[in-house]
């Protein structure tokens, strides 16, 4: 048995063909990078954003082991029954407890059982449970019962992103970015341990505005006119961050990130 463990998480996926594109590779990145574990944020990957039963049930497939969601999760009706039968597939943690699904799952991978999270943000976002309060309900909640903890949050502040990262350092072991689509370049681990990344990206075309056709995008914000956002075909990207914990302590000792061609 190797001595590390590895988790790799792929940034927001945008439409059916990103979906498409991803489930055909995400087996071989996962092998490139010896990862044990493999998290996508799907809340875009259905046509018209949101997520759709197939796109889940294809990325799951595909090698996804769990599926993060975000602001878009509820666009299609019909996910609401799957989030409550589908336990790797997640929903904020901080929507009210009414909401179908979870926000958490534990993943037994081996002898490493891992404890996975979804929050969303909430400064220029919906006025949800505070980001901080909801991450210490599930920490407290799962007490005992994992070795490695990861929180994917889905947010628009950078500054809201790293608040929670410092609140939660040395108390989870990885806390990565999702939902501007753009990967920054600030992967490091925090000064007591934990590893954090801003965002982790997209997955989907790099010729656009965040997956979408960009001349759409420029006739709105030139005109201020109602279009349709298609979103764009053709040479995608997957954004990924790699997480490398040690086996015997559980604790972080490295991240990094990257742009895969996909």
């Amino acid at each position: 048995m190797k001595d590390t463990f590895t988790v790799v998480a792929f940034g927001d996926v945008v439409g059916p063909y990103a979906t498409e594109k991803l489930c055909r590779k995400l087996r071989s990145i996962k092998d490139k990078y010896s990862a044990d574990l493999a998290i996508v944020n799907a809340e875009n990957a259905a046509k018209g954003n949101g997520l759709d039963v197939p796109s889940a049930d294809a990325l799951l497939n595909a090698g996804a082991d769990v599926l993060t969601g975000g602001n878009h999760i509820w666009k299609r009706h019909e996910i609401q029954d799957y989030l409550e039968e589908a336990p790797y597939v997640l929903r904020p943690a901080n929507y009210p407890d009414s909401c179908p699904g979870r926000g958490s799952v534990i993943v037994e991978c081996g002898r490493v059982r891992v404890l996975v999270m979804n929050i969303l943000g909430t400064v220029y976002l919906d006025p949800l449970q505070s980001p901080f309060d909801a991450a210490d309900r599930m920490l407290r909640e799962n007490r005992g019962n994992y070795d490695i903890s990861v929180l994917d949050f889905h947010a628009e502040a950078t500054a809201e992103k790293i608040a929670l990262a410092n609140w939660l350092d040395g108390r989870v072991g990885a806390v990565f970015g999702t939902h501007t689509h753009v990967r920054t370049a600030d992967a490091r681990l925090l000064p007591k341990g934990t590893a954090y990344i801003t965002d982790i990206g997209m997955t989907g075309r790099p010729d656009s505005v965040l997956g979408v056709d960009t001349g759409a995008i420029i006739f709105h914000m030139r005109t201020h006119m109602p279009t349709k956002f298609n979103v764009s075909d053709g040479e995608t990207e997957t954004g990924i961050a790699v997480i490398t914990f040690d086996r015997k302590t559980k604790k972080a000792i490295s991240i990094t990130s990257a742009d895969e061609r996909i």
